[in-house]
Order: C-alpha cells, then sequence, then structure tokens
C-alpha cells in the first residue's frame, strides 16, 4: 500500500515519502468528533492530536505516537455522506487536480494548504466515487502499517471498472491488471510492479444509498473479537466474517454510519 518502508516486523512499517498516485493517508469526516475519537480510540487504541484547520475542527489519530488517520467534524448545515476517504499521492496537487478536472473527473475543494502539513484537494472520479488528492509537506501522511489499527488496503467499489480504471490510469499513470475471471470484474492498479489499491465493478450489488465508493480496510489481530467490540461500541456489522485469499475480512460501520473493513491477515 506504502511505497518507502524503513522498517518492518512488529511494530509495524514505517514510512517516508509516497510515490505519486499511492494511496498515503485516510480522513473522516464527521458530525459528532468527540464521539468519534471516543469509538475508534476504544477499538484501535488511536490517540489523538489537534491537526490543520482549513476544513474546520480536526484530529490527527496517531497509533503509538505515529500517524494513521485524520478526522474532522463537518459543519452542522453540511448534510454529506460520512464516510472515510483515501487520499491519493501526488508530487502537484494544482496540476493533478486540473487533470482529475480534464479526465472527466470533479474537484470540490480546493486545492488548499493544510497549514504546514501539505497541500490537498477532494475530488470524484465519473462515477461519482470520492477521493483526495495529497501534496505532502511536513506531513507525509500514515506514517505506519502492517499492525493492527493501521490502514492496511484502499479499494474501489463502484459499477464496472472499464471506464473507471481509464480514469484513474489517465490521472495517476497506473498501471492496470485486469483478474481474468468469467465471473468477476476486477482491477489491480500498480505503481512500478506494486499493488497499490483496486477498482471492483459489483454492478447492481452496490449499497443504493450509497453508489460508487472507495472503501478502506484496517488491519486487526482478530476479526471476529473486533466485529464483537463494534457492536459493543454502537457500530454495526454490515458483513459478517469470512475468509478471503488475503485474509479474513468483515464490512462494518462506525456510530455515524462510516463504513469501513476489517482484515486479519496470517502473521
Amino acid at each position: 500500500m506504502t511505497e518507502a518502508r524503513g522498517s518492518a516486523g512488529p511494530n509495524g512499517a514505517t514510512h517516508a515519502r509516497h510515490a505519486p498516485g499511492t494511496p498515503c493517508r485516510v480522513s473522516l469526516m464527521v458530525h459528532g468528533l468527540a464521539a468519534t475519537e471516543e469509538f475508534y480510540g476504544a477499538l484501535f487504541g488511536w490517540e489523538f492530536e489537534p491537526g490543520p484547520r482549513q476544513l474546520g475542527p480536526y484530529v490527527r489519530a496517531l497509533l503509538n505516537g505515529r500517524e494513521v488517520a485524520g478526522i474532522g467534524q463537518l459543519p452542522p448545515d453540511r448534510h454529506l455522506p460520512i464516510a472515510w476517504t483515501p487520499y491519493l499521492a501526488s508530487n502537484d496537487a494544482d496540476l493533478t487536480a486540473e487533470t482529475v478536472r480534464l479526465c472527466g473527473g470533479t474537484v470540490g475543494v480546493g486545492p488548499l494548504d493544510a497549514a504546514e502539513a501539505g497541500r490537498l484537494a477532494i475530488c470524484s472520479d465519473p462515477s461519482g466515487a470520492v477521493f483526495g488528492i495529497w501534496q505532502a509537506a511536513a506531513h507525509h501522511g500514515t506514517a505506519i502499517t502492517g499492525v493492527p489499527g493501521t490502514p492496511a488496503w484502499n479499494e474501489l467499489l463502484t459499477f464496472e471498472t472499464v471506464n473507471v480504471a481509464k480514469f484513474y490510469q489517465s490521472v495517476f499513470a497506473y498501471e492496470e491488471e485486469p483478474e481474468v475471471c468469467a465471473d468477476s470484474d476486477h482491477v489491480t492498479l500498480r505503481i512500478d510492479g506494486r499493488p497499490v489499491a483496486d477498482i471492483h465493478g459489483v454492478g447492481n450489488a452496490l449499497p443504493r444509498d450509497r453508489g460508487p465508493h472507495w472503501m478502506t480496510y484496517f488491519d486487526v489481530a482478530d476479526t471476529d473479537e473486533t466485529l464483537a467490540r463494534i457492536v459493543e461500541l454502537g457500530g454495526h456489522v454490515l458483513r459478517p466474517a469470512e475468509d478471503s485469499a488475503h485474509g479474513r475480512v468483515a464490512t462494518v460501520s462506525d456510530p455515524e454510519g462510516a463504513r469501513f473493513s476489517l482484515i486479519q491477515t496470517p502473521r
């Protein structure tokens, strides 16, 4: 998922600057910031410190002192879907945002500076799925992965992959690897041969209340135990745990309705 690795093992992999196009951070905008901090702090062991406030009250989520995510508070009059949003790395947020427009996407916010942390834009692809652009300055984004409580993967759920994959390839120069399977519409996005994200066409199986959207997977030590904890904390299980080729996975939502997935990988 990430570009530069400093160390790997029981303490996770640490990361420096991310190659353009790599998912480099995840962010969540909610109405109840304090309650959301309490939920994710109890679930993943995150601690919080103030972050850039260009979009309103905002905190950086930390695990063992290293950044794993960001959470902000929506203005009371903004009735937007509550969703985790991946940010894709860019060396020039303004140029990438303009490329998004030229390729049929939409730029909803920015580009704008997030204090000294970096420069960002919030966009949507031609199918309507929302993603961010992040040009790092003081903060490169997610600083640790590979341990419970950290982002593990990002997947775009959409109607079909062909046209959407062309959009992302045009904007970020991904190498695409279609999955050859008669009953699966699936494309892996690669940078320098490394898989960094994927696109899954699910047709009419998309939730009617969401439409195309990016899904963030978080690493957990035990998927089943984490599901029980989520229910205790007021969240919901949307798709029960099941074994997959990559580990034991499940899909859930937090108390405000933000959907995310859990993955327990072999260690």
